[in-house]
């Protein structure tokens, strides 16, 4: 597809360019510009190192290494060439050789990315980019993100085979265009296409809650909940927090100060008591205008889960972790003794 420039008078067809015509150069012009803007072809991610290249035994290098707000690690190859070349099987082995990667080594990747040693002020930096997410689980997976002005076919097949097979690998086409004396640039993710990427996220996280669930990882606890004396058993973590804080509502204990006691991508309002359709139409427009990104798969939004006071409604997150889970006991020392207690039930073996 062509870039227009739309005026009054006409629709006028950008002349499409190559970097090497207007010289920029892949590693000292393309990557540096893009490590300023990670966002234009990475968004939600924090580089955390560039050229990277701390193994044993290789001199290859990692354009540019970054993190997400997962907590997984992100590697992004860049090619200024017209079709990507074989990067895609370079950045797979990086992608290999950076998974061991543990959060204290990022730590200090990152000390040394920010041009000083200063460790402790690179970890702040660190877990205020992930919020909630525990360092527990950091590097869990690692993502790839290949970025060229075209892709070859024997490329954007490997990829596509390589996305069904549960890796995340996306391909970021840059195509610049001359207008004048400037240089426009029109970034475009081409697989997987951003209508499809939502399903493809669903099932790659479906099969990878199947492996879970067969798996020795899987955290089955169950707690009871009492409410003013009323026992709900079996509850799963999610489910404890989800009905301590409906509890807390109910006593008189304000949103706002449930707010305060958790990251903020753990809450969302809007104005007006709105039904879950409406509600979702809402987190969309205040996403456009913010820039954020809210996964309301993440969050408790149906009708009965929505909490809907004093002209506002709001959805708690449903990702709780035996490290957050500690909300409960916060929200049982601001209310009455006696009105709230819970307890993890035994393992049934």
């Amino acid at each position: 597809m062509a870039l227009y420039e739309l005026t009054k008078t006409a629709i006028t067809p950008l002349g499409q360019t190559t970097f090497a015509t207007q010289g920029f150069a892949e590693r000292v012009d393309l990557q540096r510009l893009l490590r300023e803007r990670i966002e234009a072809i990475a968004p939600d991610t924090l580089v955390i190192a560039e050229e990277f290249c701390e193994w044993d035994e290789s001199k290859r290098r990692i354009d540019l290494l970054g993190v997400d707000k997962d907590a997984n690690l992100v590697v992004i190859e860049l090619k200024r060439s017209e079709d990507g070349g074989h990067m895609e099987l370079q950045a797979i082995r990086y992608a290999a050789m950076v998974s061991a990667m543990s959060f204290s080594k990022a730590v200090e990747v990152y000390a040394r990315y920010l041009g000083h040693n200063n460790v402790k002020d690179a970890e702040i930096a660190l877990r205020s980019f992930l919020e909630d997410t525990s360092a527990d689980t950091f590097g869990s997976e690692v993502r790839i993100v290949l970025v060229s002005a075209e892709f070859s076919k024997e490329v954007t097949t490997s990829v596509l085979w390589l996305n069904q097979h549960d890796i995340d690998i996306r391909c970021v086409r840059l195509r610049p265009y001359a207008l004048d004396n400037r240089v426009l640039l029109d970034v475009q993710q081409v697989i997987p296409l951003p209508e499809t990427a939502e399903f493809t996220i669903k099932t790659r996280e479906k099969a990878e809650e199947n492996r879970r669930l067969l798996g020795t990882e899987a955290d089955f606890s169950k707690y009871n909940l009492t409410v003013d004396g009323i026992t709900l058993a079996s509850l799963t973590k999610r489910s404890l927090v989800l009905e301590a804080v409906k509890a807390a509502l109910a006593h008189g204990l304000p949103p706002e100060q449930i707010a305060s006691l958790v990251p903020e991508s753990k809450w969302i309002s809007v104005d007006g008591e709105l039904t879950a359709d409406k509600f979702r139409d809402e987190v969309s427009k205040l996403q456009a205008k913010l820039g954020g990104k809210y996964d309301l798969r993440r969050y408790f939004c149906e009708d009965g889960e929505l909490f809907r006071i004093a002209g506002r409604t709001y959805a708690l997150s449903n990702q709780w972790s035996l490290q957050t889970i500690s909300l409960v006991d916060e929200l049982i020392a601001r209310l009455p003794a006696g009105s709230l207690s819970y307890f993890k039930t035994p393992d049934v073996v």
